[in-house]
């Protein structure tokens, strides 16, 4: 557009010179002319700087616009890339769920799997054990069946020695008849005589054997049952504190709540602290009856927070009573290091103080043996200032020489062997373990304060009114029925109750069916049978069950 401003300018001025060139006569019309030619060329010059003017102004502007144009396309670019990526993002998120989902239905369809086959593996197991058992059980029936056999063979044949006999019996009886018949009257009178005395005389001698041997068994039995009464009659209140305890009710109507619906409530709680708990016509009053008096002080004290509580029931008595024991461990760690500081021990193992505590609930022949080992320690402390040997060594061996009593009726053993065990392991000195093994005679003494707590121990034992032994052999007793019932396998808990006339066991109801149950209860009693002597009888009582609790949140 420009270039065609330029051309026509450059025509319009070239006709005008030419014009001028051929009109130079016209004078002044002329000069007119040419001054508006030139006024036309300034004009034109003017157009032509405003046309370069705009045309510069319009490349600029087409430039702004190419440039914003690009922006904006390269803008649009971007963000088309970005919801791209947004779009593959997504889509990959969404990809990855659904694979996560599918693994994770797949890993719960394997742990599905995996407890179907735990299950299937744990009723093979138990199908095999069973199978197992049936195998042992039929060996055993075969094993009586032979036996069997063989007794009823020698049956036979003692049946067939017996005819023979009686027919040998039955000859001489005639042979002897037909002598008697050749007799007179008055000879098969004195002959007939003569036999009867014999026999009489036969039965005699075997009825006064009978009635001497029942006569002593009865003196036997009413010489301990007076001895017994004796000693009831000479000290009721120690006899009867150290086989029972009682509680006092604030009214006669808690005696229901304690019993509870069907009786639950009170077998909750005798299954829970292993005591008997005795509910009779005496107003007011609970009588707890256990030979170990740690079980019986723990009955006593959830008894009576329980009745003082007033909820009385069997997930409320579980409560009470776990909370009960672990206070009594702490009282009796208490105890155990209240003696020691007492009989000036600060270096006692802090472990060894729960087992001296412990002896406090134990007791020997009726005597406490927590008293009894205080005792010991002071003799024999006193023994050894005397002949100037190691007086606190002497009072530490007489402190811990029947430690072993603590748990000797847990682990078993001999409760000197056991004590040293329990020294030795807390690190007691030597001349400590010595003195517990030495009292009982487990091996030599090597120290002499050994044998001054030897001496102090037999001196303890042996005062006026210290020891009972009718009640310690009743308590034997019972700790004997227990360990041998615990003895058994599967069997979780065992309680000596009703004055040792029942024994009442708590089975794995995982591990025991109900027939094994029944088979585990024949041999406990045929044991008790044959290793326990006792008066009257004692009913074997094992206890099953399952117990489920979930808690709801």
């Amino acid at each position: 557009m420009i270039e065609i401003i330029i051309g026509i300018s450059t025509l319009a001025i070239g006709g005008i010179a030419g014009f001028i060139g051929c009109k130079a006569t016209y004078g002044k019309k002329l000069q007119e002319k040419e001054q508006e030619a030139l006024r036309i060329i300034q004009q034109k010059e003017k157009i032509e700087e405003e046309a370069k003017r705009k045309a510069q102004e319009i490349i600029r502007e087409a430039e702004k616009q190419a440039k914003e144009k690009a922006k904006e396309i390269e803008k649009a670019a971007e963000d088309l890339k970005k919801q791209q990526e947004i779009i593959i993002e997504k889509e990959i998120l969404k990809r990855r769920k659904e694979i996560e989902e599918e693994f994770k239905e797949q890993r719960k369809e394997l742990q599905d799997l995996e407890k179907v086959l735990l299950t299937k593996e744990a009723q093979l197991e138990k199908r095999i054990a069973r199978i197992e058992h049936k195998e042992e059980e039929i060996e055993k029936r075969e094993k009586e069946i032979k036996q069997l056999e063989e007794e009823i063979r020698t049956l036979e044949k003692e049946l067939l020695e017996k005819e023979q006999k009686l027919k040998t019996a039955e000859e001489q009886y005639m042979l002897e008849l037909q002598r008697i018949a050749s007799m007179t009257k008055e000879e098969a009178k004195n002959e007939l005589m003569k036999k009867v005395e014999e026999e009489a005389r036969l039965e005699a001698a075997k009825l006064m054997k009978d009635i001497e041997e029942e006569a002593k068994k009865e003196a036997e039995g009413k010489a301990k049952w007076n001895l017994v009464t004796s000693i009831q009659r000479l000290a009721p209140e120690i006899t009867t504190s150290y086989t029972v305890s009682t509680v006092d009710l604030p009214s006669n109507d808690i005696k229901g709540r304690i019993i509870g619906r069907e009786g639950r409530n009170i077998r909750a709680f005798e299954y829970a602290t292993g005591v008997d708990l005795i509910i009779d016509d005496t107003p007011d009053v609970v009588t707890i009856s256990s030979f170990d008096p740690l079980r019986r002080e723990i009955a006593k004290i959830s008894l009576e927070r329980l009745i003082s509580d007033g909820r009385i029931h069997p997930g409320r008595i579980e409560e009470v009573v776990e909370k009960v024991k672990e206070e009594m461990d702490e009282h009796v760690r208490k105890i155990g290091e209240e003696t020691c500081i007492e009989l000036g021990f600060t270096d006692v193992h802090s472990e060894l103080f729960y087992y001296i505590g412990k002896l406090y609930y134990r007791t020997s022949y009726t005597q406490n043996v927590l008293l009894h080992t205080k005792e010991v320690a002071y003799l024999a402390g006193m023994m050894a200032a005397e002949l100037g040997l190691d007086e606190k060594a002497a009072k530490r061996g007489g402190l811990m020489h029947d430690i072993g009593k603590s748990i000797s009726h847990e682990v078993g053993g001999a409760h000197s062997k056991v004590g040293a065990e329990l020294a030795k392991r807390y690190g007691e000195p030597d001349v400590v373990i010595n003195a517990i093994l030495y009292h009982h005679n487990d091996e030599p003494a090597r120290y002499p304060e050994a044998v001054l707590v030897a001496a102090a121990d037999a001196l303890s034992a042996a005062r006026p009114g210290a020891r009972r032994e009718a009640l310690q052999s009743y308590i034997n007793r019972l700790e004997k029925i227990e360990a041998i019932v615990n003895s058994f396998d599967n069997v979780e808990k065992s309680f000596a109750i009703q004055a040792g006339r029942e024994v009442r066991i708590i089975v794995n109801a995982q591990k025991v069916s109900d027939e094994e149950a029944y088979l585990l209860t024949k041999e406990i009693a045929g044991r008790i049978e044959k290793e326990v002597d006792f008066p009257g009888q004692i009913k074997v009582t094992t206890i099953r069950e399952s117990r489920f609790v979930e808690v709801a949140k």
